[in-house]
């Protein structure tokens, strides 16, 4: 059996990819069970709820993806695509001020929500990336280079 080791990069990144999993499945609910959601996209926008609930699916299916080991790199680039499509509504939503409701109302939030939109892409990325594979190359005089 194997032990279970925090400190291996392998263990740090499944803990890593389960909890944003768990996070896009978490997020993907508000858009079906609100309309809050639905105040960030621009109204300009034709087919907004559509728009809504097409995201939500995507939320969903990235987030159920990144569980399944076949499916997470695949799923990991869906959810940076993803990410990508709605930056533009995050930045229609710190530029109007759309107010949501608690903290979501100070202007601050809606500043500090950009960036978060590159954390989640490296996050997706790096937490679906394949082990390092480690050559070790050794001389005949009993020393070792990993590369």
């Amino acid at each position: 059996m194997q032990k279970f080791n925090l400190k291996s990069p392998q263990t740090q990144k499944d803990i890593a990819r389960v909890s944003l999993a768990l996070l896009f499945i978490a997020a993907s609910t508000l858009h079906f069970i609100s309309d809050t959601e639905l105040k960030i996209i621009p109204t300009f926008l034709p087919w907004r709820r559509e728009a809504l609930y097409i995201t939500g699916v995507f939320e969903l299916l990235g987030g159920i993806g990144l569980l399944i080991p076949r499916f997470q790199r695949a799923a990991a680039w869906g959810l940076v695509a993803l990410l990508i499509a709605v930056f533009p509504a995050n930045v229609y939503h710190a530029v109007k001020h759309v107010q949501l409701g608690g903290i979501t109302d100070y202007p601050l939030y809606h500043w500090i929500r950009l960036p978060f939109q590159a954390i989640f892409i490296y996050w997706a990325l790096w937490s679906t990336s394949e082990k390092k594979k480690h050559l070790r190359v050794t001389t005949g005089d009993a020393s070792a280079l990993d590369i």
